[in-house]
């Protein structure tokens, strides 16, 4: 993510206006736009590989699964982040073509350079959302998966999963092996 110091601190209103004529994707926060650098190719292949993965299960169930270029809006102030994968199963959100509102899954799949904001700030947004019951992240230059979920309690447990483990989603009901989540990654 980078910040465009061209621009003058904007309402979320005036982000979602502007942001439709844009060629690229940019995250709000607080007023300020941060635009969305492309990834690699493992980067890109976990997220396909999950993505699915839940697709194919969540076909009869009336959920739907989007990548990469659909935000989640926190709340109407925002913030508004592009996960790499976002499901959503509350029909409250085929009211906006723009934004998921509700989601209960959430995936991050990890590089360098979005890591310590996908850890914290972004967590910490996402915990807002009352709806969302797991969020994943996923290691892009190395096997690991780590599942945060909320408990009966509200509070986040981390479940970690390594190689030769299944990954068990219990938001949407899905266990596949990790290294399905892996297909076809090559590491450098």
């Amino acid at each position: 993510m980078v910040a465009n110091p061209q621009l003058n601190p904007m309402n979320p209103q005036e982000y979602l206006e502007w942001e439709l004529t844009q060629p690229m994707r940019y995250e709000y926060i607080e007023g300020e736009v941060f635009a969305m650098t492309g990834g690699t190719k493992p980067h890109n292949r976990i997220a396909l590989n999950l993505a699915t993965a839940l697709d194919s299960h969540l076909m009869e169930r009336g959920c739907e699964v989007y990548i990469a270029d659909v935000k989640v809006q926190v709340s109407p102030a925002g913030p508004y982040h592009y996960p790499d994968l976002v499901v959503t199963c509350d029909h409250r959100d085929s009211e906006s073509n723009q934004f998921v509102q509700y989601p209960c899954l959430i995936v991050e799949v990890l590089s360098p350079s979005t890591e310590a904001f996908d850890r914290g700030g972004k967590f910490t947004q996402y915990r807002k959302l009352k709806t969302l019951q797991e969020y994943v992240l996923i290691q892009s230059e190395q096997v690991g998966v780590e599942c945060f979920r909320r408990n009966e309690q509200g509070l986040w447990v981390l479940y970690p999963y390594e190689e030769g483990e299944t990954l068990t989603l219990e938001s949407v009901g899905l266990s596949l092996p990790v290294a399905s989540i892996y297909r076809q990654v090559k590491f450098d």
